[in-house]
């Protein structure tokens, strides 16, 4: 059957900070190209989740008179303190003449980036671009060149076996002059494009962390807007996992908190999310959340390889932009700001092929402008910070890390490399200390279920899985004997289980009406056994102000 197609000078797919910064600035040099953007949440902002202290450098450039426009970006940092946690009752503060110079947050903001990518998106929309929440790009389009066209919405409708309910609707094919790919960590599509194009080649294996985050609402008393409290060291010191926590004081006496653990990790026992309800226990946090009450969960995987790891971001018809190519300065933790960046170079070079009367080449340019941006300047300048740490773990990785970003400025004439890939990490069950973790307080910590309850999360249940599983019977006959099937553990919302089976004794389950998005499953599989692929569209989390 021949789907309906809508065309349009560009096809923007992701409403984060990058799609929607490159949809902005496609209109502002040109109001009349014709630009849509294809976000997967049921509204724009639904599935964003970052921590956020928010560097304003791109806004700045993209919307300059931004304040007087209400944008959401109002909480300055006031304060900024970085913490190691030797064991589970102990810190020591780190003095701020010893700390990298990226983790310094003067003139920076804490902000809902939820929030900010709403406001984003009206803008957009003020300038005339279409914005189609609900809508998941499912499918590339591409021609008998090998170029991409565009893209196709899923089909709705359909149920668990494949077959059309009462309620299905075909999905749309969108055609485009050029399709930009902006789908944030890990997109589903993204990872086609790299290996349809060979774009890593030559280049380190991505690499990734796993962020979980509440939001908590507290005593006026207890607020002190604009803190920032970096920490490292406990409760991913116990196994040798690297990664680190935040907390960040926002507007109306809210608090985010969250924990970001490495995907590298090797132990198959441990599990991010018990962590990080063990994490909230130290002293140093608990006596920010005391008292309070959680708002909203959420999980998200963060890119953190840099420059060594970005794929080449341009492909016949297209880019890749954003994290979608991994445009996150892990040295700053920070994002945002280099994401939007990316954008604004990609429309910048999209609207210059436009007039020049081209459509659907590869527009080789792109990778000298963005060669020449502060962003890709920002990232070579920072770009051994996750090696090193990698290699010589938290204290000496960051050592070395003020030796070549405070005093060597990034310009010592090396490139470290880390080229094992985060699913190649982990060791088997019997090779590792089980991990044990303390029953939940219902007070600072909680089980899976009630966090998946305040994300909001829902899927049709009546649909194709969009967890798929290339080899159906590895997790049971491979995974759960070697690994103990870590899928268990390492998915912060309680998708994968492994039930009592009365025929073969145990069963591997997927609950994927539960998923939240977050990606981990795709990464760290082992035997990458797990693809995610996009659900029926307005799907998944639903965060208020994540």
């Amino acid at each position: 059957m021949t789907r309906e197609s809508m065309e349009y000078d560009v096809v923007i797919v992701g409403a984060g900070p990058a799609g929607l910064s490159a949809a902005c600035r496609l209109k502002q040099l040109n109001p009349e190209y014709s630009v849509c953007v294809v976000e997967k949440g049921s509204e724009v902002g639904a599935h964003i989740l970052s921590g956020a202290v928010f560097e304003p450098t791109a806004l700045n450039e993209l919307i300059p008179d931004w304040r007087s426009k209400s944008a959401p970006v109002t909480t300055e940092v006031t304060d900024d303190h970085i913490m190691l946690l030797t064991n589970s009752n102990k810190q020591i503060k780190v003095p701020a003449i010893f700390a990298p110079k990226t983790m310094k947050n003067h003139g920076n903001y804490i902000i809902s980036l939820g929030k900010f990518c709403r406001w984003l998106a009206t803008q957009a929309e003020n300038l005339g671009v279409d914005i189609f929440p609900g809508f998941s790009a499912a499918e590339i389009l591409y021609n008998q060149e090998n170029q991409v066209y565009g893209i196709a919405t899923g089909d709705m409708g359909l149920s668990r076996s494949g077959d059309k309910k009462d309620t299905y609707m075909q999905g749309m094919e969108l055609h485009a002059k050029y399709t930009l790919f902006a789908e944030g960590c890990r997109g589903h599509l993204g990872k086609q494009l790299i290996a349809k194009y060979n774009l890593d080649k030559g280049k380190d294996p991505q690499h990734y962390g796993i962020g979980i985050k509440e939001l908590w609402k507290i005593p006026a008393e207890q607020h002190q807007s604009g803190l920032v409290v970096h920490t490292a060291g406990w409760p991913l010191n116990e196994s040798h996992t690297l990664g680190g926590g935040f907390l960040y004081h926002l507007e109306d006496n809210q608090v985010a908190v969250g924990l970001i653990t490495n995907l590298s990790y090797s132990n198959p026992h441990l599990s991010p999310y018990d962590e990080f309800q063990r994490y909230k226990h130290h002293p140093t946090i608990k006596k920010h959340l005391a008292g309070g009450e959680r708002v909203t969960y959420g999980a998200r995987a963060i890119t953190k390889g840099g420059l060594q790891s970005q794929p080449k971001m341009s492909f016949p018809g297209g880019l890749l932009i954003g994290d979608d190519a991994g445009t996150l300065n892990f040295a700053k933790i920070k994002g945002s700001h280099t994401a939007m960046k990316s954008g604004m170079v990609a429309a910048e070079s999209v609207a210059k092929a436009l007039a020049n009367k081209q459509s659907l080449t590869e527009i080789a340019e792109f990778s000298e402008n963005y060669e020449k941006s502060w962003a890709y300047k920002e990232l070579h300048q920072q770009r051994n910070f996750g090696p090193a740490q990698h290699k010589f773990g938290y204290l000496l990785g960051s050592a070395y890390a003020f030796v070549d970003i405070n005093i060597f400025n990034g310009l010592l004439p090396w490139t470290l490399s880390d080229t094992v890939a985060d699913h190649e990490t982990m060791q088997t069950a019997d090779e590792c200390n089980t991990i044990i973790y303390p029953k939940y307080d219902g007070i600072l910590s909680f089980d899976k279920p009630s966090s998946v309850f305040l994300s909001n999360t829902n899927h049709e249940e009546d649909q194709p899985c969009h967890l798929q599983l290339k080899d159906p019977d590895l997790p049971i006959n491979n995974n759960l004997p070697v690994y103990n099937e870590a899928a268990q553990r390492y998915c912060p919302a309680g998708v994968y289980e492994v039930v009592a089976d009365p025929d073969s004794g145990s069963k591997f389950q997927i609950n994927a009406q539960n998923c939240v998005h977050c990606k981990t499953c795709d990464i760290k599989e082992p035997s990458q056994n797990i693809n995610w692929v996009s659900p029926e569209g307005a799907g998944g989390p639903n965060y208020p102000n994540m």
